[in-house]
């Protein structure tokens, strides 16, 4: 008998008709004879729902009422399945992120988890009831309701996997598995059968939506196997797992593209020791992800610095580095919200060079300019003009082998 976390996104959940699907789901998964944990994303729009009520009460929502105002979303999914499956004979209970003792930081709609206790989760599995959780919810120190931000039901499920020691964690969403892109931008990706916890942290946090970034984080530090899997048909998913030597042997791995990064230039920055301390320890202060950085080449003591932030963060980042330039004596800010990164990842690239060559001279032969450049071991990163994204996923797909019909490489 295997314990098993099952989470289920918003889609799946999204009608009634849906949560009939989700506890026909959970209620044969238990007759397998496994113990099962259910863990529920709100239904498909809500959030965005609260999310525009809240802002037409108020311009800036205070961050702890967002919170109070969010997490509901997830407790009426919790409740209706649950009652789903009392319905059907099967003992279920519905628990909230406090009830089973997801504590957290205090940085509201995106905080981190710092320790997750379970109990509750424990006693209801020794007594044959099946917990029902909301995703994406916490409690910090103060007893103060928290969320984790974007996906944040990912980490919920995943990191109660790993408090639980459950043998798998399975992530229930609209699409079948992880691609090589995004199959509704380039029609030629395909599935994968398995990838490795670095490949799908570096595609979660370069755009690619099927995982929240921080729960493979969380799976990778804590050995949880994950899988990817359709709500909607039956079938094999795609495994993320540890890093075997098959995954070295492939050079690119995806393709990713994300629109949602903005950029932010300080004009004539004073060029001294400790400006860009004060000026990215201050971003970093205020809860804001900074990615990719560019520092000019001085000239007559002054500089320019740019960087991007995600476009959920640009308001208060922008207020925040308007502030900063002043004090630090820049010349101007200027922003740039029309553009988009687009990124290859792939383990192999740590055994096959040529890599970025490439990549530069296809985007060359398209007429797309670069504007800034970002690398890692197993992962390159341009930022481009945002109308040319697509076209430059689907040239790179193709040129780096990884059509269905696998395309010879360029080059």
């Amino acid at each position: 008998m295997a314990l098993i976390v099952q989470k289920y996104g918003g889609t799946s959940v999204g009608t009634v008709e849906r949560i009939h699907r989700v506890a026909e789901r959970v209620e044969r998964a238990q007759k397998d004879g496994h113990q099962v944990v259910v863990v529920l994303s709100a239904m498909s729009g809500e959030t965005d729902r609260m999310l525009k009520l809240a802002h037409e009460v108020t311009g800036a929502p205070d961050e702890r009422e967002l919170d109070m105002l969010l997490s509901t979303g997830e407790r009426v999914t919790i409740a209706l399945l649950a009652m789903e499956l009392r319905g059907r004979g099967v003992n279920a209970r519905s628990f909230t992120g406090r009830q089973v003792g997801i504590h957290t930081d205090s940085a509201h709609t995106k905080a981190r988890i710092s320790r997750v206790t379970a109990d509750r989760i424990k006693e209801a599995l020794s007594a044959g009831v099946i917990p029902v959780v909301a995703g994406f919810q916490g409690i910090n120190a103060s007893s103060d309701v928290t969320t984790l931000g974007r996906g944040g039901s990912d980490l919920t499920a995943v990191a109660l996997a790993a408090a639980l020691k459950a043998d798998r964690c399975i992530i229930y969403t609209d699409v079948d598995g992880v691609y090589t892109a995004d199959p509704n931008i380039v029609p030629a990706a395909r599935r994968l059968d398995k990838i490795s916890y670095e490949e799908m942290l570096e595609m979660a946090s370069l755009g690619a939506k099927v995982l929240q970034s921080r729960s493979v984080e969380f799976a990778a530090k804590f050995s949880v196997p994950v899988e990817v899997n359709s709500s909607f048909k039956e079938g094999k998913g795609t495994l993320v797992t540890r890093e075997d030597a098959d995954m070295e042997g492939v050079m690119v791995s995806g393709v990713t593209g994300d629109r949602n990064q903005a950029k932010i230039t300080i004009v004539g920055v004073p060029d001294r020791p400790g400006i860009a301390a004060r000026v990215f320890g201050a971003v970093a202060h205020a809860n804001i992800v900074v990615d990719m950085i560019i520092q000019n080449v001085s000239q007559a003591s002054m500089t320019d610095i740019s960087f991007t932030v995600p476009k959920a963060d640009l308001r208060n980042a922008v207020d925040l580095v308007q502030r900063l330039s002043e004090e630090i004596g820049a010349r101007s800010v200027a922003v740039t919200e029309s553009i988009a990164k687009v990124s290859l990842i792939g383990v192999g690239m740590r055994s096959h060079s040529g890599v970025a060559a490439k990549m530069f001279e296809v985007l060359s032969r398209e007429g797309v300019n670069i504007m800034m450049i970002s690398t890692s071991e197993i992962k390159i990163s341009c930022v481009i003009e945002e109308k040319y994204l697509e076209l430059a996923m689907r040239t790179l797909h193709t040129a780096f082998g990884l059509d269905r019909v696998s395309a010879p490489a360029l080059g």
